[in-house]
């Protein structure tokens, strides 16, 4: 076996990358790891920032230490993710479908009655009690006087009166 540590680097391998990968990868991953608390993202990371240095090896290995570097890019990888999985985790929160309570009998009660009258009254109605819109913003809208939409507003009120005192739901 002492021929195998007597071996020149592979073709293209930097000199002294070898080196500083074997003795430092299991360091820094542990140290990512510590510092994260996923093992998997440590290893990436740690294996991603080698990855770089290898790119630009003929000047990291100039530096005091080149394993700092190595680590310092290790570490920023890591908030860049640790980022992104917040921001993702935001995202998905905002998109999780949420439990909305069924409309309660008054309101299926009278969906049902508005759907009696005819289309004119029910959308003068929903549009006036519901949306808050003026009779004269309502007959602005429609094309019409203002006292057509006042009719509408008033044989549409009429009209649920009854069907709602004869339990006009039956039927629907």
């Amino acid at each position: 076996m002492a021929g195998f540590d007597q071996r020149p680097p592979p073709r293209g391998v930097p000199d002294g990358f070898d080196e500083c990968y074997a003795d430092s990868f299991a360091s820094l991953t542990r140290q990512i790891y510590m510092y994260s608390g996923d093992l998997n993202l440590a290893q990436d990371v740690v294996q991603e920032a080698f990855c770089r240095a290898y790119t630009r090896w003929s000047k990291v290995v100039t530096y005091d230490d080149p394993v700092a570097w190595v680590r310092r890019v290790a570490f920023n990888l890591a908030n860049s993710r640790w980022q992104r999985a917040k921001v993702a985790a935001r995202y998905v929160a905002r998109q999780r479908e949420r439990h909305v309570e069924g409309p309660g009998p008054d309101r299926v009660a009278v969906i049902a009655v508005l759907g009696k009258l005819p289309a004119r009254q029910r959308k003068a109605i929903v549009m006036h009690y519901l949306a808050d819109i003026a009779v004269a913003d309502i007959a602005h809208e429609e094309g019409v006087p203002v006292n057509t939409v006042k009719t509408w507003l008033h044989r549409g009120r009429a009209a649920l009166a009854v069907l709602l005192a004869e339990g006009g739901t039956d039927n629907v």
